[in-house]
C-alpha cells in the first residue's frame, strides 16, 4: 500500500484527499455516494483515513470488503492540521496530515453487533432522558399551585395523593392534565423495563459480558455498555491507558516541571464512565460497606475522603481491573481473598 485516501464523510458528497505515504499529492476528488462506492472498489489498496463521526463505522467495514485498510481518527485531533480556511477540501487533507503523525491515536472500528447493542443501550437511555422531562414537567406543574415535590420517579405516589384529595385546592383541568402526564411516565415505566430486560438477555449470551459481572459493582448494563462502546482491550497498553480513555483521570495543567492535577477529564466514553460511577457507588451505601474489609484500602479512603471522591477513585480502579480481566481473559479475583490464600 503506497497511497493514503482522506475522505471527508458526508450524506451524499465525498471529498477525497489522495497522497504518497511521503505526503506528495496524488489527487483530488468530490465524488457522489455511489461514485464514491465504486471509485473505492476499482482503486488498488490503500490506506483509507476518516474521521469518526455518523456512518463511519459503517463505511470502515465497506472498505475493509473492498480489500483496503481502514483508520479512524477523532474530529478533535484532525482540527490542528486544517489549513485557513474550513472546507470539504481542507477536512480532506487534513485527515491525511493527521493520520501520517506516527504519534497519532486512532478509533477502533466498530462491528455490526457492537452498533447494534449500542443503538438499543441509547434507546433505552433516551427513553430515560424522556421520562425525566415528563416528571419535571409534572412537579413544574404542580409547584405553579404551590405543591413542592422533591426531584425523583419515586414520589410519583405522593402526587397521586394529591391528586386524588377529594380536597385539593387543584382545579379541575389541572388534575386532568396531571394525570395525562402520570400516563405518559407509566408509559415510558413500561418501555424502559422492557428495554433493560432485553439488555440483561443480551449480557447473558455472551462470555465477556458474564465474566464482567463477577466484579462487584458491575451488572448487566454496565458489562454490555462495554462490549457495546469499549474497543478491544489490546489497544491499550495497561489499565491506566483504559481509565484515561473513559475520563477517569484527572485533568492536568502542568508547567515547568510543576504537576496540577483538577477534577476527572470526563473527556472519554461518557456511557460506561457513568455506569462504572454509578457501580463504584453502590458498593459505598450502607448496605454495600458491609463487604468492604476494615483496613483495606477503600476503607481507608472512606475514612478520610468524600463518598463522591471514593467512588470516582474506586470506578478507576474498577476500569483498571476490568481491562485485566479482559487482557487475561480471567474472572474477577477479590484482592484481600487472593492475599489470605
Amino acid at each position: 500500500m503506497d497511497t493514503v485516501i482522506g475522505v471527508d464523510l458526508a450524506k451524499n458528497v465525498f471529498q477525497l484527499h489522495g497522497a504518497s505515504m511521503a505526503g506528495h499529492l496524488k489527487f483530488r476528488k468530490k465524488l457522489s455516494r455511489l461514485q464514491f462506492r465504486k471509485f473505492m472498489a476499482g482503486h488498488p489498496s490503500a490506506v483509507v483515513v476518516m474521521e469518526a463521526c455518523g456512518s463511519a463505522h459503517y463505511w470502515a467495514r465497506e472498505m475493509v470488503k473492498l480489500g483496503h485498510e481502514v483508520k479512524l481518527i477523532a474530529p478533535q485531533y484532525v482540527k490542528p492540521f486544517v489549513k485557513r480556511q474550513k472546507n470539504d477540501a481542507a477536512d480532506a487533507e487534513a485527515i491525511v496530515i493527521a493520520a501520517q503523525r506516527p504519534e497519532m491515536r486512532f478509533v477502533e472500528p466498530k462491528s455490526e453487533e457492537q452498533q447494534a447493542r449500542a443503538v438499543l443501550f441509547r434507546a433505552r437511555k433516551r427513553l430515560v432522558h424522556q421520562r425525566t422531562d415528563l416528571v419535571n414537567a409534572l412537579r413544574a406543574v404542580l409547584y405553579e399551585f404551590g405543591h413542592i415535590i422533591p426531584q425523583g420517579i419515586e414520589h410519583l405516589k405522593r402526587i397521586d395523593a394529591i391528586l386524588e384529595d377529594p380536597n385539593s385546592d387543584l382545579p379541575e383541568l389541572v388534575r386532568e392534565e396531571c394525570r395525562s402526564l402520570i400516563d405518559q411516565i407509566a408509559y415510558k415505566t413500561e418501555r424502559i423495563d422492557a428495554k433493560a430486560e432485553q439488555l440483561k438477555k443480551l449480557a447473558t449470551r455472551t462470555v465477556t459480558a458474564q465474566r464482567l459481572q463477577t466484579m462487584p459493582g458491575v451488572g448487566p448494563l454496565t458489562a454490555l455498555a462495554i462490549e457495546a462502546f469499549a474497543p478491544d482491550m489490546a489497544a491499550f497498553r495497561r489499565g491506566r491507558d483504559f481509565a484515561a480513555w473513559l475520563g477517569l483521570v484527572p485533568r492536568q495543567h502542568s508547567s515547568g516541571g510543576k504537576e496540577r492535577l483538577g477534577r476527572v477529564s470526563k473527556e472519554g466514553q461518557a456511557d460506561i464512565r457513568q455506569l462504572l460511577i454509578v457501580g463504584a457507588m453502590s458498593r459505598l451505601n450502607w448496605l454495600g460497606r458491609k463487604s468492604i474489609p476494615s483496613g483495606s484500602w477503600l476503607a481507608q479512603m472512606l475514612a478520610r475522603k468524600p463518598r463522591m471522591l471514593v467512588a470516582i477513585a474506586l470506578a478507576n480502579k474498577m476500569a483498571r481491573t476490568i481491562w485485566a480481566m479482559l487482557t487475561r481473559k480471567e474472572d474477577y479475583r477479590n484482592p484481600a481473598q487472593a492475599v489470605t490464600a
